[in-house]
Order: structure tokens, then C-alpha cells, then sequence
């Protein structure tokens, strides 16, 4: 019997072993959100984030979300989604050029991000602030795991696979499943992972079958 996929994640699901790869801590920074047309995030925990501030100071403001899951979580808390990007970080430079350069944009972000989409929009003349309101670091949980042999990896963030590579190494026979391709991009080169169809837990499982 198939061993459940270890899940490197800060979201559970039941059909995996579940290891939380970080701790989250949250920055009170100061922020005046009438200065900004659109709100920028790219994680659940950017939306966590927001809940340290009052609601009323960002109630008008529409957010551009990196993925359908993040978009959700931000719903959750009565957020209104402008746009919703393809997953990864890259592609929101994108998004926002179709956007007048005038229009001032907001980016809660981690002190760590895997994507310089903001610098690249700013050299192309557009107006993104970036403030920094977490921190990841690596968990206990992760330097204590202990993994079996041939199992199934499913990592979810850049910053998961840089905690697991901290603590151990990631051996050629393992399956290793990411969520996407900047995900991908901080696995060793030794590594050929599956990359997931859609950015999400759900998609990286289904892809288990056909390993």
C-alpha cells in the first residue's frame, strides 16, 4: 500500500502527511491605503496580513490576487478580487500592464519573495509600492520530519523547498510534485519534479496517479 504524499505546506489537507515548512511573523507597519488605486497579493498570508489593519481603511480597495486560493482567502475576509493571475509571480507584470501607468498599486509582500515582478513594472514606468508586512522562517516542524523511503514530496512555495534542502536532502527517488514553475526553479537541477496543472494542493494531488 502507497504511503499518503507529504505535503509541505502552511495549508492542511487530509489525504496527505501535512508538515508546516514556516512560521509566520506578521510587521505592524504603518500604511495609508487611500494613497492606492488596487491592493497586490500574492499569498494567503499577505491576506492574513491585511486582517492586522482596520477593515474600513481598505473596504474600497480591489485586489489583484496571484491565484484562485489566494483570491479566495481574501473573499473570506469581504475582499473584492480586480484580477486573478496564473499563479506565479511573473505573470502579474503582465496583468498590470494592461493597466494605465497612472494607476497607483499597493504590493504586501514577504521580506523573501521568489518574483521581482514589481521591479520589473516599476523599470517599465509603472507605480507599484512595496511594503513588507511578514516574515517566513523555517519551522521546527521541517527540521524535524522524517521522510521514508520513495515518498511522494508536494511542495507549494520556493521558501517550503529552501527549509526542507536546510534540514535535508532531497533524494533522487523521491516524486517530487510542485505547484508551479517558480516553485520549481528552487529545486536542485538533480530534481525532474512534476509541475501541477492549476496552482493548487487538489491539482498536485491528481497528479499522483500518474506517477
Amino acid at each position: 500500500m502507497q504511503s499518503k504524499p507529504y505535503l509541505f505546506s502552511t495549508s492542511k489537507h487530509s489525504d496527505t502527511i501535512h508538515v508546516n515548512p514556516l512560521e509566520i511573523f506578521f510587521f505592524e507597519t504603518k500604511i495609508n491605503f487611500s494613497q492606492y488605486d488596487y491592493i497586490i497579493l500574492t499569498s494567503k498570508q499577505s491576506v492574513n496580513a491585511l486582517k492586522k489593519y482596520d477593515n474600513k481603511t481598505y473596504a474600497d480597495k480591489q485586489a489583484l490576487c496571484i491565484s484562485q486560493a489566494t483570491a479566495q482567502s481574501f473573499r473570506d475576509i469581504g475582499g473584492r478580487v480586480l484580477e486573478i493571475g496564473a499563479g506565479y509571480g511573473d505573470n502579474l507584470s503582465e496583468i498590470i500592464s494592461k493597466y494605465p501607468k497612472s494607476t497607483k498599486w499597493l504590493f504586501l509582500r514577504a521580506k523573501e519573495v521568489a518574483s521581482n515582478f514589481a521591479q520589473v513594472s516599476r523599470e517599465n514606468g509603472y507605480s507599484i509600492d512595496e511594503v513588507i508586512v511578514y516574515e517566513s522562517r523555517c519551522s521546527t516542524e521541517i527540521q524535524t520530519v522524517r521522510v521514508v523511503q520513495d515518498a511522494t514530496l508536494i511542495f507549494t512555495s520556493p521558501s517550503s523547498i529552501k527549509c526542507f534542502l536546510k534540514y535535508h536532502v532531497l533524494k533522487e527517488n523521491y516524486k517530487v510534485i510542485v505547484i508551479g514553475k517558480t516553485t520549481a526553479k528552487a529545486l536542485p537541477l538533480y530534481i525532474k519534479p512534476i509541475i501541477a496543472s492549476e496552482p493548487s494542493i487538489q491539482s498536485c494531488l491528481k497528479l499522483i496517479n500518474s506517477l
